[in-house]
């Protein structure tokens, strides 16, 4: 019996299945693959790239090609002073061909080509920031779900093993029956008692499965597949509040993305304040005219060749619209940097909390161990106190039960303590498998 308990460790998690394990770095990898929103995010990371272009900004030349050709039938009726020139012809054809190409480029329009490039390339940055944002976020959802089933499969052990408690102190009694020490009420109750473990021991199993569905869900796999979980819920102590300060700052992807945002809004500022300049576009093209016709003035008139000219506009006045728009867009600028500055205030003020409910775990999980380990050995004092008879069913039962609340506070205070280094990692952007 004794030999039995000592053998009892509440971490390691030995919830057997025939499916096939399933380590944390595998459903991690698996998570990053098939993630749909993922897919989302680098959708978007390639959009912003493709449309970070010069062409896009404005500032290479449009080239243009037009070409019509138009054919008519009239009837003509001419009369002059000299009746031998009069002309008279029912349905005469004509034939009118334009075509052309042409090129233009701008040449100065107040800098607004380069700042809609940068602007360009502020937002293929944001976009992948946004993209690393989810990728933590992806990690972090996985490791909390993961480090649950490992939780939940722990406390399947700590019933199993009162369930063997349960067993042993029934087989006592059965024993002592026999020769007639023991009433029925204590095995009808410790019978009770058995059921109550096996009935508990049911239910987590249904909690067991539900969770790993959720994770099957999290890596877009089918939700009935068959998974086995084993792993052990293991903490790093070294975290540092300032370290983790100074990443949430520095190297936050949201925080990151907030202050390209800034930046992006201050380009946008100067793409506005550009339409109040003059722009200078110069132009160049290739035509070629030709028309004739079966009757008429004209029989035939044909022209081609080059063509180079500049072209100025100066906006002189648009009912202050412009103005106008600048202002907003010079508002919006502070918008985004207010935003920034409240993200990083609530990030650096969810980093502090969670890094005190860190620590305090922490100190709490070293405690419990103890009490876990001192409750285990009560338990196993109690079980041969009753053996001799000096115990009764009740000391039993109360020693069962410190001992299931304890493996219970430990897988607990392990999980969050988990759970708040999870929390801390993704917020400093320092979450890897």
């Amino acid at each position: 019996m004794k030999k039995f308990l000592a053998g009892i460790g509440l971490i390691v998690c030995s919830y057997q299945s025939m499916s096939q394990t399933l380590r944390l770095s595998d459903a991690i990898n698996i998570a990053l693959k098939n993630s749909l929103d993922l897919q989302l995010f680098k959708n978007r990371v390639e959009a912003n790239a493709t449309l970070n272009n010069y062409g896009v900004a404005g500032g290479l030349p449009l080239i243009s090609a037009v070409a019509t050709d138009d054919e008519q039938l009239s009837s003509i009726d001419q009369k002059f002073s000299d009746p031998s020139r009069n002309t008279q012809r029912s349905n005469a054809a004509s034939n009118s061909l334009n075509a052309s190409v042409s090129a233009s480029m701008i040449l100065y329009n107040g800098m607004s080509v380069v700042a809609t490039k940068r602007r360009l390339d502020q937002l293929e940055k944001q976009s992948v920031q946004y993209l690393n944002s989810q990728v933590q976020n992806t990690i972090a959802s996985i490791m909390s779900t993961y480090f649950d089933i490992v939780r939940q499969q722990s406390y399947t052990r700590t019933i199993s093993e009162s369930i063997e408690v349960s067993k042993l102190r029934l087989t006592i009694l059965e024993t002592q029956q026999s020769v007639g020490l023991a009433n029925n009420a204590d095995i009808f109750q410790a019978k009770l008692d058995l059921n109550a473990l096996n009935q508990s021991l049911q239910s987590q199993l249904l909690i067991i499965e539900q969770a790993k569905t959720n994770l099957l869900t999290l890596l877009t796999l089918k939700p009935d597949s068959l998974i086995n979980i084993q792993d052990t819920i293991i903490i790093d102590e070294a975290i540092l509040l300032d370290s983790v300060l100074n990443n949430v700052q520095m190297v936050n992807a949201d925080i990151l993305a907030a202050q390209q945002q800034v930046r992006i809004n201050e380009l946008i500022v100067r793409e506005t304040a550009a339409l109040r300049y003059p722009a200078v576009r110069v132009n160049a093209a290739y035509n070629y005219n030709r028309n004739q016709n079966a009757a008429g003035f004209s029989l035939l008139n044909q022209s081609y060749g080059p063509s180079l000219g500049v072209n100025l506009a100066i906006p002189i006045y648009n009912g202050s619209a412009l103005k106008r728009q600048q202002r907003v867009a010079e508002i919006n600028t502070k918008n985004a940097q207010l935003s920034k500055d409240i993200l990083l205030r609530d990030y650096t003020s969810n980093a502090v909390k969670t890094f005190q409910s860190y620590a305090n775990t922490l100190k709490q999980l070293k405690v419990e161990q103890e009490n876990y380990k001192v409750s285990r050995q009560l338990l196993n004092l109690v079980l041969e106190r009753f053996r001799l008879r000096v115990a009764t069913i009740i000391d039993v039962r109360e020693a069962q039960r410190s001992y299931e609340d304890a493996g219970f506070r430990l897988i607990n205070l392990a999980y969050a303590a988990k759970a708040s280094e999870i929390e801390l990692k993704r917020l400093s952007n320092t979450l890897s498998f």
